[in-house]
């Protein structure tokens, strides 16, 4: 079986890689996998207040603090302000195919690292410096057409990183913030921690790094009326609808009522939407919909 890609082929001539199905191989992830089929990012009040507040700590070079409950949108606006995403795709282990960098990354000039569930001393001393200085040798590529530290100097240490953003901060015990600390003291670059709520008051125990939080952030659920102007414009109702649209509405009411504002129960709430409406070979959208859907769901139960 000839490779897909003779170029960047591991195999050799009349090699099938079979031995791959047998090996004790690890995942393959030294560049990201092609990304699923996503709904465009919607642009909602809660995600420009976490953009000003991002922008503030970069400019100011302090360290801030964001919190909010699972499922609001914390992880979706870090990566969506740094470019994350395009970032993964178009940064792989085949350094010839590089084209250029994607647009949101010179923007931001931000880093996203996300520590493990148990993450060592040995990860974090070598993910952030990692993650930033990618980031930094980036900006040098688009300006230069070349990454050389030796004659762009301003790279080093990654000095053109100007936002670190740790995301799940939670997970980093006190060695893990120590080293954060240390980082952030060496470096002339803003940091924010994402976590869960009550960070604030557990980063309180640590007063070398509390002391140097200058911006705080509470990521809030969305409003009613602003997840209803969402889900409206991500269902528009069908120019057909014999009611004047009444049942849609309804149904979008219905929905807005159970998520109560959190954008992880709507993506699965309408992904089950979907399925029934498939299944049933059904187009418009309505209350039973909604209700057939959240059946599915162990949510407003």
């Amino acid at each position: 079986m000839p490779p897909t890609s003779p170029k960047h082929s591991v195999l050799n001539k009349d090699d099938d890689g079979r031995r791959f199905l047998t090996g004790d191989f690890r995942e393959v992830n030294s560049s990201a996998p092609p990304p699923p089929e996503m709904p465009p990012f919607q642009i909602t009040h809660e995600h420009r207040r976490f953009a000003e507040f991002a922008d503030a700590v970069r400019a100011h070079r302090y360290i801030g603090l964001c919190w909010g409950p699972p499922g609001v949108g914390k992880t979706l606006s870090a990566r969506h302000y740094a470019g994350t995403d395009e970032w993964e795709q178009w940064e792989n282990i085949f350094n010839d195919d590089l084209g250029p960098v994607p647009q949101g990354v010179l923007d931001s000039r931000t880093a996203v690292f996300t520590p493990t569930v148990a993450a060592t001393t040995r990860q974090i001393d070598q993910g952030l410096p990692r993650a930033c200085q990618q980031i930094s040798f980036a900006v040098d590529f688009a300006e230069h057409g070349t990454v050389d530290p030796f004659v762009h100097t301003e790279s080093r240490s990654s000095g053109r990183t100007e936002l670190l953003i740790i995301d799940e901060a939670d997970r980093l015990k006190t060695t893990g913030l120590e080293q954060v600390r240390d980082y952030f003291d060496h470096h002339h670059m803003g940091v924010i921690l994402v976590g869960m709520p009550g960070i604030e008051k557990r980063l309180a125990r640590y007063p070398q790094l509390y002391s140097r939080i200058g911006f705080a952030h509470e990521y809030r659920q969305l409003t009613p009326e602003e997840l209803t102007a969402v889900l409206t414009r991500r269902l528009p109702a069908a120019k057909d609808e014999g009611d004047g649209g009444v049942a849609h509405a309804t149904a979008i009411a219905t929905i807005v009522r159970i998520t109560a504002g959190n954008f992880r129960l709507v993506d699965r709430l309408l992904t089950q939407i979907e399925r029934v409406q498939t299944v049933n070979n059904l187009e418009s959208l309505t209350p039973e919909v909604v209700e057939a859907a959240r059946q599915a769901l162990l949510i407003g139960h």
